[in-house]
């Protein structure tokens, strides 16, 4: 299953899942005006409507399996790590003591292939939208046993905000403070 400071990747279900919503869409968006056009149109037309889409499609097949590879996942004692990206490479670390929300999704077709994401979100963190997260696992087969693995060790980490502002007795700015407030309290009553 999952263990600590061991990447992991997302189920190659990840891209049958994104073969067929590519399926999904020529066959509701591209067919039922492509068809009608190969059969009434002149061959010239025809090649200047197929070869655009080809040049969509083509390049979008082979994308899926190399974006596959890029995406990996790390658990440490502290935090999550990840990676991915064909082109653009982006990584990211998500502290534990940050997460305040894990969500898992699963659509009709990726419960098809037994797969679901993990959404996680941190506290502070400003997403464009509403429905975007710091942090996506993508395509889990064991997406219930990854969010259970991951909030025991939120449960067990302070919010960094209290972590970072915790304050102690022998704190010496905090006393300080507590002076001034006695001595201004003084001179206001008299």
């Amino acid at each position: 299953m999952f263990k600590i400071n061991e990447e992991f990747k997302s189920a190659p279900e990840f891209k049958t899942v994104r073969y067929t919503y590519i399926a999904i869409a020529v066959v509701l968006c591209v067919l039922p005006w492509l068809i009608p056009v190969a059969v009434y149109a002149p061959f010239i037309v025809i090649l200047a409507v197929v070869i655009p889409i080809a040049l969509v499609l083509i390049p979008l097949i082979m994308w899926i399996p190399l974006y596959y590879e890029t995406i990996v996942y790390k658990l440490t004692g502290d935090e999550i790590q990840w990676k991915r990206g064909v082109w653009f490479k982006k990584t990211g670390i998500v502290p534990y003591n940050r997460i305040t929300n894990i969500d898992v999704t699963q659509g009709p077709i990726s419960r098809r292939f037994g797969i679901a994401d993990l959404k996680i979100q941190t506290a502070g963190y400003s997403a464009p939208s509403y429905s975007a997260s710091e942090l996506k696992i993508y395509a889990t087969k064991e997406s219930e046993e990854l969010k259970e693995f991951i909030m025991q060790f939120v449960r067990g980490k302070k919010p960094e905000a209290v972590e970072t502002y915790e304050i102690t007795e022998d704190n010496t700015a905090l006393n300080e403070l507590i002076k001034i407030r006695k001595l201004l309290e003084k001179y206001v009553k008299k």
